[in-house]
């Protein structure tokens, strides 16, 4: 009779056991029901939002309208100058203008939103055309000194980028092209 009782004893105990096991197993199944889901809704919000993809897009456009113009001026195709700064138009000022006038549309122009991103695009064309252009000057000018043969003795493994930033006309170019662009979408 005590064997009996023992052994029906552990037995509920093991199912109980398997009783929380199982509801531990359900409870991850469900948390990464939520954790996918919730990943999901991530992913779904990111591709919907043309606050991230119409800007991608514009940059990506003028990097390819850079290469594409680079291979017709140089007959060389340098795939380089997708990811390299520089050259008309400014993709940078582009892409802050195109998300300032989105954001100005999407809260209204007199929104602090819009204040702040306009601010941002200001301090973005600002370094564009000062401060990176003045640095790649500053590269050329180097990249000079450095190749001027009995000037300096030292070896030099690769150039300088001179292509840094834009000129004040490339600037305003690429921020009409942004003013266009955010007006549309």
């Amino acid at each position: 009779m005590q064997m009996v009782k023992l052994k029906r004893k552990t037995l509920q105990r093991k199912n109980k056991i398997i009783k929380i096991r199982d509801k531990i197993e359900g409870r991850k199944h469900i948390l990464y029901s939520l954790y996918m889901l919730t990943f999901l809704e991530i992913l779904t919000q990111l591709l919907h939002n043309k606050f991230m993809w119409v800007p991608f897009f514009t940059w990506l456009g003028i990097q390819c309208f850079k290469v594409i113009w680079d291979l017709i001026a140089t007959k060389k195709f340098n795939f380089k100058r997708i990811m390299g700064a520089g050259g008309m138009p400014s993709s940078h000022s582009a892409i802050v203008m195109a998300i300032t006038v989105m954001i100005g549309k999407e809260v209204g122009f007199d929104g602090w939103q819009f204040a702040v991103s306009l601010v941002f695009s200001c301090v973005v064309m600002y370094d564009a055309a000062g401060v990176r252009r003045a640095a790649g000057k500053q590269a050329t000018l180097l990249n000079r000194i450095i190749e001027t043969p009995g000037l300096t003795g030292m070896q030099v493994q690769e150039k300088l980028v001179e292509v840094l930033g834009h000129t004040p006309l490339q600037v305003v170019v690429g921020a009409i092209i942004g003013i266009i662009v955010g007006s549309i979408f």
